[in-house]
């Protein structure tokens, strides 16, 4: 596989740190769970990473960094710093760039947070999920609720106010979640943005095999609707704009490094796992974090597979993207009969610049309506 060459600049960094203390019920991302975290072992194979990929090219400065994983912050204070570091040699932050990291409650404490700030992190993304006990201890969450509320206050108190809080709904009827009761505690923080995710069952996961052995029974598409527009209600008159499918912000605290994928823009994919576009071809590295530190320790590039982009793939991403946001989608002639259905159920709206977008209920139906446009298109 040659190097990766970008032929376009990219403005964003997205960097997959894949540790994680324990594997949660639900997920099946690319992690790697370790008791001791190999911070130094990670952050040399990061600057190979870098040196194969961009050791000739002059520093090039970009508008966002993300740091996401696994659990970025289990790296510690003194190895997130290493890290950003390490991307900054190569893609220095902007003046007024963003600068996230994705942390664990549990991780978040007075040292960890100077560190992060003297490094330039600027925004922190906390995986709450929940704010009840019974629930976290279900998902193999290593924090409880009341650590989500520490360490909101710890990270202001230390200097970070850009702050995201994700909750996971749809969690089985089972579990008797007052998902509202969530919500509301979640609001009581005051979080500048909002990251709303429906629970998925992956068959590889403890959840998957739970299900598939009958112990646990996923949440019916009537009672996932319910609690989306519940949230949506509650976060939307607390002042919430909902910019995009899952995600709710302040006026200005929109997610700049998120919207940039979605405005299908070219940015650069460091770590095991992680995906690149350079605006043609989007690639891969080795899923495993073993296989992508050994590829680097023995001089290979980490790319495991590359994707070139179709005129039908690019119909496609356009479509599901723009419809995803609340920005839209413009109409082409002709293509008013296609929605005209989605109009009636209250799924959509057109407005008088022709441009669709979703209602939250449509929301939900995204796959179908990018689907029936997609085709419509590429006939």
């Amino acid at each position: 596989m040659r190097p990766v060459r970008y032929c376009v600049v990219p403005r964003h960094v997205y960097l997959h740190v894949p540790f994680c203390a324990r594997r949660c019920s639900y997920c099946d991302f690319s992690i790697a769970v370790r008791r001791d975290v190999p911070v130094d072992e990670y952050l040399s194979a990061l600057d190979a990473e870098l040196s194969v990929r961009f050791g000739g090219d002059a520093p090039a400065a970009v508008d966002t960094i993300y740091l996401g994983g696994g659990t970025p912050s289990r790296l510690g204070g003194v190895g997130v710093a290493g890290a950003i570091a390490l991307v900054e040699r190569h893609f220095p932050l902007a003046s007024g760039g963003e600068l996230t990291i994705e942390a664990n409650p549990e991780d978040v404490d007075a040292r960890a947070v100077e560190a992060w700030l003297a490094a330039g992190v600027n925004r922190l993304s906390l995986g709450s999920q929940s704010f009840d006990d019974r629930v976290l201890a279900w998902m193999h969450r290593t924090h409880d609720g009341s650590a989500i509320e520490r360490a909101v206050a710890t990270a202001r108190a230390g200097g970070i106010g850009n702050l995201s809080l994700d909750l996971i709904f749809a969690l089985p009827a089972a579990l008797g979640r007052d998902f509202e009761q969530d919500v509301r505690r979640l609001l009581a923080l005051a979080p500048d943005h909002v990251s709303l995710y429906g629970l998925t069952v992956e068959s590889a996961t403890p959840l998957g095999r739970w299900v598939a052995r009958g112990t646990a029974v996923e949440r019916p598409e009537e009672g996932y609707e319910e609690e989306f527009l519940a949230a949506h209600t509650l976060l939307t008159a607390a002042g919430l704009e909902h910019y995009e499918v899952s995600n709710y912000a302040l006026p200005g605290k929109r997610a700049r490094h998120n919207s940039a994928y979605w405005a299908g823009v070219p940015y650069v994919g460091l770590g095991p796992a992680a995906h690149g576009f350079d605006g043609t071809t989007r690639r891969w590295n080795a899923r495993a974090y073993a296989s992508w530190r050994d590829a680097l320790n023995s001089g290979a590039d980490p790319v495991e597979g590359e994707e070139q982009l179709t005129e039908a793939n690019r119909i496609a991403e356009s479509v599901y993207l723009q419809l995803r946001s609340d920005g839209g989608l413009a109409l082409l002639p002709g293509e008013r009969d296609v929605v005209a259905p989605w109009q009636v159920a209250g799924w959509v709206t057109l407005d008088a610049d022709e441009r669709l977008r979703c209602t939250p209920s449509g929301w939900l139906r995204l796959d179908a309506l990018a689907a029936a446009l997609t085709h419509n298109r590429s006939r």
